[in-house]
């Protein structure tokens, strides 16, 4: 299993609107790459800017480059998302899974929104 690491900030007044876009476009389009296993966002809201750190999980290389291309250390972007964040790494990371331990949760989101099962 291969873990892909990358990571983006927005503005404070972008950060909902590039959270939406990944979460109900970006990462539902990815289910249709073969070797796709999911994957997870993270968010880090500071005054001046919103980091946001994306972690999806691939069979192999292979599959990460059916999503990326022969060059899959550069990062892929949707046409919105562009328009979204403030800066970006310029360098996606591919690690090894080596252990999980995760079991599934539910999730309370902040303000007292609907749970999700994950």
């Amino acid at each position: 299993m291969i873990a892909r690491h990358w990571r983006g900030w927005t503005e404070p007044q972008d950060a909902d609107a590039y959270e939406t876009l990944l979460k109900d476009t970006v990462l539902p389009g990815l289910r249709g790459i073969e070797g796709y296993r999911g994957g997870y966002i993270f968010r880090r809201d500071e005054p001046e800017e919103v980091e946001f750190v994306v972690v999806n999980f691939f069979i192999s290389l292979e599959s990460v480059r059916r999503f990326a291309g022969s060059d899959y250390n550069i990062p892929v972007f949707e046409p919105e998302a562009k328009k979204l964040l403030r800066r970006v790494e310029s360098v996606a990371m591919h690690y090894e899974v080596r252990a999980n331990t995760v079991q599934r949760f539910i999730m309370v989101r902040p303000g007292g929104g609907s749970e999700e099962r994950l």
